[in-house]
């Protein structure tokens, strides 16, 4: 096993943890955690909140360089995969709770016994290594209506209960979040077709569960009492179909939507009409269909009793995917984005999951304070910097669409806050001397922002300036306008980072 250690600081404490004193003893330490998957959905996930927790993790990986970098608190990467046995040995060594969250959906070839190989070398392990649990996230299904990738995910539950340790198997049906396959799926259809034309499967029962209630009960079944096998099938309180799903997912947008069912799609013909208009995988779109064709739903409501944990509706969690989703989006440094991305796309951009980024960089001669001047001045009489007269052509054509134009200018020359207008964009984050982000108020077929980042190089008395285009298309005239733009794009962000370049250097002379 090739073991490298994450050397992140080890001195901060979380507010939730209380030092020991003599009339509160220490808490015991949470017990060692192997976690497979953690470059996944929801094993990422699942890692940030078990180092948050405190618990020491040790994640199994075949790539160890894909998780640097993930949390700032220390975590073990071991080098290994579930088709190679004698890779496992080490890894499970000294580890009290194995997470299994490892499927081939996505294989070539035939992923139901690639799983259960890989499930009976991981379970053999885990007993020759005196694992005391195993936690496993399968699907919610019928033994009389299954497909075969919900088949082989009980299968694995049912594999991994053979081998002797005691296994916590949680069934779910769809799991509400930004960048659950499922979820993914029905966001495309939804904001790629006004009008649709569905099939059979989506007026499926479904009982859907928020990721985060996800995560809470794969953390609560570590200290479940008990040392025997169980299933539970786990889901919010809400049973809805996939066409309902859709509908709130539409109206949470804000996007007017006309569904309508036929009934001549058969599974096959449905994964086709997906690969057209969705991003899907298509061989992981053909399996996806061929599961959700069924009804999935909790028959079993075992999880609560035994688990103290009240899953959201399906209102909330959708409205939940959509702000973490948000929030995490503008959290993302671009400076960091550029470096580290290689080379750029000669054409189209940058795709960010749903989202189109052009981003470019430049270096002036000034330290942060001054190079984030001129970006605090854009807009109402100084300008864009480059191409004024295309901007005041965008506001006419935006006035005649029914916008705001640039008619509202800016409410100081020089200093901006969170909320104000400038001309036909909203400052939705100030940072000086760092940030400043834009919202677009025109009128655009999606979501739009301008942001700036401003860094000092080794030296401090250099600066770099980053300046970040970012779209998120909303039917399928949003992707065709950024597309078409593109060029213009080229043209006018291209000036206007050199623009304001030398509005920093005249500054700075």
């Amino acid at each position: 096993m090739a073991a490298i250690v994450e050397t992140r600081d080890r001195s901060r404490q979380r507010l939730s943890d209380p030092s020991p004193t003599d009339a509160q003893p220490a808490q015991r330490a949470p017990e060692p955690v192997l976690l497979t998957g953690a470059t996944g959905y929801i094993g990422g996930r699942l890692l940030l909140a078990l180092l948050e927790a405190g618990y020491n993790v040790r994640c199994l990986t075949r790539r160890p360089d894909s998780l640097r970098g993930r949390s700032d608190h220390a975590f073990e990467v071991a080098q290994g995969d579930v088709l190679d046995p004698d890779s496992l040995r080490d890894a499970m060594a000294g580890m009290h709770t194995a997470f299994y969250f490892v499927h081939s959906m996505g294989s070539k070839d035939c992923f139901r016994e690639q799983d259960r190989i890989a499930a009976e070398n991981f379970g053999r392990a885990a007993a020759e290594a005196g694992v005391r649990r195993i936690i496993y996230l399968g699907g919610l299904g019928s033994d009389d209506k299954l497909s075969p990738h919900l088949a082989s995910r009980q299968e694995v539950g049912r594999v991994l209960r053979a081998s002797g340790v005691p296994t916590i198997e949680l069934r779910a049906s769809i799991i509400i979040g930004s960048g659950s396959l499922s979820f993914e799926m029905i966001r495309a259809l939804v904001k790629r077709l006004p009008i649709m034309t569905t099939p059979r499967w989506v007026r499926s029962l479904t009982q859907p569960i928020a990721v985060e209630d996800v995560i809470a009960y794969c953390i609560a079944a570590i200290d479940l009492p008990g040392d025997e096998s169980v299933v539970y099938e786990i889901g919010g309180p809400d049973r809805v179909t996939y066409c309902d799903l859709m509908r709130e997912y539409a109206r949470q947008r804000g996007l007017r939507r006309w569904i309508v069912p036929v009934p001549f799609l058969s599974p096959g013909l449905s994964s086709l009409w997906l690969g057209l208009v969705t991003p899907l995988y298509a061989r992981v779109g053909r399996k996806l269909i061929d599961s959700v064709k069924h009804d999935t739903v909790v028959h079993d409501d075992r999880a609560m009793r035994d688990f103290d944990i009240q899953p959201r509706g399906v209102s909330e969690a959708v409205a939940r995917a959509l702000a973490n989703e948000d929030r995490e989006f503008a959290q993302t440094r671009w400076s960091d984005a550029v470096s580290s991305s290689g080379d750029q796309p000669g054409w189209g951009g940058t795709r960010f999951g749903e989202r189109l980024v052009d981003s470019r960089t430049t270096h002036v001669n000034a330290p942060p304070t001054e190079a984030f001047q001129p970006i605090e001045r854009i807009g109402g009489r100084t300008g864009w910097y480059y191409g004024n007269w295309l901007w005041r052509l965008r506001a006419r054509l935006d006035l005649l669409f029914g916008g705001v134009g640039l008619r509202r200018g800016r409410p100081h020359p020089s200093r901006l806050r969170i909320g104000d207008a400038v001309d036909f964009w909203r400052v939705e984050a100030v940072d000086r001397p760092t940030l400043l982000r834009l919202r677009a108020e025109m009128k655009v077929p999606g979501r739009a922002w301008l942001q700036f980042e401003v860094e000092p190089d080794e030296s401090g008395n250099r600066s770099r300036i980053t300046q970040t285009a970012i779209f998120d298309p909303a039917g399928l005239i949003g992707p065709f306008y950024w597309y078409a733009l593109w060029p213009v794009h080229q043209f006018v962000f291209a000036g206007m980072l050199k623009g304001l370049a030398r509005a920093v250097e005249r500054q700075h002379e």
